[in-house]
C-alpha cells in the first residue's frame, strides 16, 4: 500500500483502500485488497435534511481500480491493474491535500510540546517543514491541531470555565462580574507576586 500511495502521489492522485479481507481459514475468504482513486464512488450524506447545495464534493465517481494479492508460497504480493482510467483531472500539486497533508503521531506530539512552549503556528509548520522536505501539511492543519489539543486539555469545560479553574489552582487574586447572573462581562486576575512587588513598591505609583 506504500508503494501504490507514493506512485499515485507522483502521478497526482490519493490511492485508498476501498474493499480488503484477510484469509483466516474459513470457506469464501482470502487476502486481497482492492485500491481506488479517493474521488471514486458518489457521496452519500446520512442526514439527507441538512444536505448543503452551495457546497462540492471530491467524489465522482472515478473508475481507477487495482487489486493486491499474495502470491502463493511467497511472501510478495501480485497486483493487477482492473482500470487504469481516470475520470477528472490529475492534481499538478497535492500541497493543501486533506489527505496527504495529514499528520503523523510524531508530527502530532512535535505541535503539542511546541504549543506548550508558546511557539507561534507559522514556526512549528515551519519545524515539521524542516523535519520532512517533503510534508504537504499547511497551517490550517497546525491550527486545528492546535485547537484539538487545546480542547483535549480543557475536557468538558468551557473556554470560560477552563480559565476560571486554573485561576483557582495556581491561586491567582482573581474577581469577575456576571451578566444576568450567566454570562461573564468582567474577569480581572494578578500573579500574586506582583501584589507582593506592588504593596513594596507602592511609592513608584
Amino acid at each position: 500500500m506504500v508503494w501504490a500511495r507514493s506512485v499515485a502521489h507522483e502521478k497526482g492522485f490519493v490511492a485508498i483502500i476501498i474493499r480488503s479481507d484477510t484469509d483466516i481459514g474459513r470457506r469464501g475468504r482470502s487476502s486481497f485488497v482492492l485500491i481506488g482513486c479517493e474521488r471514486s464512488s458518489q457521496y452519500k450524506c446520512r442526514n439527507k435534511e441538512f444536505v448543503r447545495r452551495d457546497i462540492g464534493t471530491r467524489k465522482c465517481g472515478c473508475p481507477f481500480r487495482l487489486c493486491g494479492k499474495p502470491v502463493r508460497g511467497s511472501e510478495g504480493w501480485m497486483v493487477k491493474l482492473i482500470c487504469g482510467m481516470h475520470n477528472h483531472e490529475l492534481a499538478k500539486t497535492l500541497v493543501e491535500h486533506p489527505y496527504v497533508g495529514r499528520l503523523t503521531n510524531d508530527e502530532k506530539n512535535i505541535i503539542e510540546e511546541m504549543t506548550k512552549s508558546m511557539v507561534k503556528p507559522r514556526n512549528i509548520l515551519l519545524t515539521l517543514k524542516e523535519h520532512n522536505a517533503n510534508s504537504c501539511t499547511t497551517i490550517k492543519q497546525i491550527y486545528n491541531a492546535r485547537s484539538a489539543y487545546h480542547s483535549s486539555i480543557r475536557g468538558v469545560d468551557t473556554e470560560m470555565q477552563h480559565p476560571m479553574k486554573l485561576l483557582e489552582r495556581d491561586q491567582y487574586i482573581h474577581w469577575h462580574r456576571l451578566k444576568d447572573e450567566v454570562v461573564v462581562q468582567d474577569l480581572f486576575w494578578c500573579h500574586p507576586d506582583v501584589v507582593k512587588l506592588c504593596n513594596a513598591c507602592h511609592l513608584v505609583f
